[in-house]
């Protein structure tokens, strides 16, 4: 295992002008992205390979980073996603049995540019309040470029906004997991992003999981013959995923019940017919309290967006485009941002966070099972038609 106290020098770049000098970790070289924080204390393997990171340079807030070192049970995909890695202190040693390498060798391994030794609190307030912004990262030979041509090649990477990133990260041809126990039938997964723990947590409640590439077409769903549609999360702009908010109209208009999580809450929300916006600098982490209004329970959930639906909290309101009544479901409790969406008239949900929460907390797990017992009473009801 390589030392994660490297001598080589590092600089991360925002681009309003600030500079944090540091230490290289991980691969040396460039790298450039939007520069968002995860709160979370815990968890930093399935953070990593969470698809949902990509094209974002990700800033641990846990001072501690790396003592658990890297496994190769935990990934929640292929491979690491993230566009840079930003934490304080690496640890000096992996000290956890189930370790098979250290972290520094996984992000170099993977081209992952990283640095450490700088004040991630410091960074983390700037973010807060001045919002999310793109930053570069630049070690070893790359940390003695010019400041002013460091900052101009931060200036002129793509911004967030408006982005698709879909195809990145998507699969190429269609993966099967089998039902675990009774099953209920097949269930079209669009990846747009999923996570392994998803896929698991799908197939143990009885459905054969197909998880198809993001641009599969209505017919080809069809084919499948499905029970059941879910979008999953995932990175980028959904006002830039034209082509997967007409593949979920198609499915609405198919009744065929429908459940979405994160990135696929926002297209679920532009489905309907309502917009989408982009938070200053969005929930990341495994530690976001969010309010249930069907029960009053206050969940503590695991978040990773940037994008929100822009719906009214209270009340039900009539679908834009004509799907019936519409609610906001959940709430976050930090900022009242809408976390979820129930459709009243059709068999549809979403929430804009991460059920399956492999790292923790566990809290919103019941939502496979309520999609579950969707599904069930739908080919119970179209059975009696």
């Amino acid at each position: 295992m390589t030392s994660p106290f490297s001598s080589d020098p590092a600089v991360l770049v925002l681009e309003d002008g600030t500079r944090h000098v540091g230490r290289a970790y991980g691969a040396h070289g460039t790298t450039l992205g939007e520069v968002v924080f995860a709160t979370g204390m815990t968890g930093y393997q399935e953070t990593l390979t969470d698809p949902s990171y990509a094209g974002q340079i990700v800033l641990q807030t846990a001072p501690h980073i790396g003592n658990t070192g890297m496994n190769d049970e935990d990934p929640e995909s292929r491979r690491i996603w993230v566009s840079g890695y930003i934490v304080r202190d690496p640890s000096r040693v992996v000290s956890n049995w189930r370790a098979d390498e250290s972290l520094d060798d996984a992000l170099e391994s993977d081209g992952v540019v990283g640095i450490s030794g700088i004040d991630t609190r410091a960074v983390t307030r700037h973010i807060r309040s001045a919002g999310s912004m793109r930053g570069g990262i630049f070690s070893g030979d790359a940390a003695a470029i010019d400041a002013d041509e460091q900052l101009r090649l931060v200036r002129e990477a793509p911004e967030m906004a408006g982005q698709n990133l879909s195809a990145a990260v998507s699969v190429a041809a269609a993966e099967v997991t089998a039902a675990q126990g009774e099953r209920i039938g097949n269930l079209a997964v669009l990846d747009l992003g999923v996570k392994q723990a998803t896929v698991d947590n799908l197939a143990a409640r009885g459905f054969e999981v197909h998880v198809l590439p993001q641009d599969v077409t209505i017919e080809e769903i069809r084919a499948i013959e499905p029970v059941a549609v879910f979008y999953s999360n995932g990175p980028g702009d959904p006002a830039a995923s034209g082509d997967h908010v007409d593949l979920l109209r198609g499915v609405l208009d198919d009744g065929l019940p429908f459940f979405g999580i994160c990135f696929g809450n926002q297209l679920l929300g532009r489905a309907l017919g309502l917009g989408t916006y982009k938070l200053p600098f969005g929930h990341r982490g495994i530690n976001q309290p969010v309010l249930d209004k069907a029960t009053g329970r206050v969940e503590i959930t695991a978040h990773n967006h940037g994008f929100a639906v822009d719906a009214p909290v209270e009340g039900s309101f009539d679908s834009p485009n004509g799907y019936g009544r519409i609610e906001v479901s959940h709430v976050g409790l930090n900022d009242q941002v809408v976390e979820g969406l129930r459709a009243l008239d059709i068999p549809a949900f979403s929430v804009q966070y991460h059920p399956e929460a492999a790292a923790g907390p566990h809290d919103a797990n019941y939502l496979f099972d309520r999609f579950r017992d969707l599904v069930v009473a739908t080919l119970e009801t179209n059975k009696n038609a």
